[in-house]
């Protein structure tokens, strides 16, 4: 408590914090500002309708990982996903792809300033025509496929196009201001402003999670089953509770301790003798991450994953008769069964392998430590360093890739083992504990820097 209490008696860190927090407070108002376009009532019953099936998963997915609010249209309602579109691609690019961009790459700081510009340019063009997508879906009548959510006045007439495009602008504006916002946040505040704005909005849905595991549906009442070691309802009884927190307990500490593991290798520096002195000769290592990939093949794997199983329902509601469509939609659906969990597993492995493969460079790394006098006891500089590197982060990307798998598959297990919501599974594991873990940590990491350099003690120290 005492350590926490000197956060705020530096006024420099004081400040930051408190700029960080306007900042994230001035996010959650625009997120329920809707589009005045949009019928609101109207679409909160269809999204309750939906909310179970595939819509409603994808709907659900999207605004958690983006920090928008799809289900709601509101002026955020693309978060920042376009953002993470545009870096995810750039990124790619930047990876050998195009010249240019690998060799503003390795420029250092005004490279990477560079870099940032063209991904921000990007972003503008994906989020006018995510946004475009959106806009049509909502407004568009159902007999043409559509949502029908449009306000009598917004969609008929000779404005309504000019309605569309201000949706569109509106959206793109919000995307953008979320942007900028984030970049402030970096700035003049504390931690990663993106992924700041993205664990607020996963962190904001806990409220409605522990409501539903607690509390009677539209009341302040708390469930009869709360209070008995069984529940022939349905809902959580006791015993289900305690094994619940007790997971979640050991899945975020699991959690924690792979993100921040790593595989040391030892390095040396060459030694140079000037005159009697010798200079060189230290030792040192090189920091390997065992989850390099961070969260992102869990995330391409769920999108992959999510948009068979829409498409299937898609094409059974449009062909009643399409009895294999409804079939393979099922398969597709997450917690319906050992199948998904199997094809989850399989893609985060090859997702995990494809982004260490495209983020992590062996032989510019073994060039690095050559061309600053350093090497690996018992290897040459260049390639046979370079493959050893590379046989290393094969093993430990291999069990990365595993942990991965567990927390992803988690939340399906918990669902349909012990009858939870997927609200409240889904805080047991996949994306979102992810995401919420490694921000946390990064904030904290970036907390005892600022303690440290002011030669306090350290919140992780004891």
């Amino acid at each position: 408590m005492g350590q926490l209490l000197t956060i705020f008696r530096i006024p420099e860190l004081r400040r930051k914090i408190f700029i960080t927090l306007l900042f994230l407070a001035v996010y959650r108002i625009g997120y329920y500002i809707p589009l005045p376009m949009i019928d609101q009532v109207k679409m909160q019953e269809k999204m309750s309708q939906a909310a179970g099936g595939a819509l409603g998963k994808v709907l659900g997915y999207v605004s958690m990982f983006s920090g928008g609010n799809l289900s709601n249209a509101c002026i955020f309602a693309l978060g920042i996903m376009p953002y993470i579109s545009a870096s995810i691609i750039i990124q790619l690019l930047s990876s050998g792809v195009v010249p240019s961009l690998e060799k503003l790459r390795k420029e250092g700081e005004s490279g990477r300033k560079k870099i940032n510009e063209y991904t921000r340019y990007l972003t503008v063009p994906i989020c006018m025509l995510q946004a475009l997508m959106v806009t049509q879906w909502l407004m568009r009548p159902e007999a043409s496929d559509g949502m029908g959510l449009g306000r009598p006045g917004y969609v008929d007439g000779g404005y309504a196009y000019f309605f569309m495009f201000t949706a569109v602008l509106i959206m793109t504006t919000g995307t953008l201001f979320l942007m900028w916002l984030g970049e402030q946040i970096d700035e003049y505040g504390i931690g990663n402003g993106i992924s700041l704005i993205i664990m607020a909005g996963i962190v904001a849905r806990i409220p409605d999670a522990f409501g539903a595991l607690l509390f009677v549906p539209g009341t302040s009442d708390l469930k009869p089953s709360l209070f008995t070691l069984g529940s022939d309802t349905g809902d959580v009884s006791l015993e289900q509770l305690f094994v619940l927190a007790f997971l979640f307990v050991g899945v975020v500490v699991g959690v924690i301790a792979i993100t921040k593991a790593q595989r040391r290798i030892p390095t040396q520096s060459a030694k140079h003798v000037r005159g009697r002195r010798v200079f060189g000769g230290t030792r040192n290592y090189l920091p390997m991450k065992v989850n390099a990939a961070g969260v992102m093949p869990v995330i391409f794997a769920s999108t992959l994953l999510i948009l068979p199983g829409f498409l299937f329902n898609i094409i059974a509601s449009i062909a009643p008769d399409a009895t294999w469509a409804v079939t393979l939609g099922a398969v597709f659906q997450r917690g319906s069964g050992w199948t998904y969990n199997v094809l989850y597993i399989v893609l985060i492995y090859l997702f995990c392998y494809f982004w260490v493969a495209i983020t992590f460079n062996p032989k510019e790394i073994a060039d690095n430590l050559k061309d600053y006098g350093s090497f690996i006891p018992g290897y040459r500089p260049g390639k046979s360093t370079a493959d050893y590197l590379e046989r290393v982060l094969m093993r430990i990307t291999y069990v990365g890739a595993a942990f991965l798998a567990i927390v992803a598959i988690i939340p399906s297990i918990i669902q349909t083992e012990l009858q939870v919501d997927p609200r409240i599974a889904g805080f047991f594991g996949g994306t979102g504990l992810l995401i919420v873990v490694s921000v946390a940590l990064d904030l904290v990491q970036k907390i005892n820097s600022h303690l440290v350099m002011r030669n306090y003690p350290g919140l992780t120290e004891d």
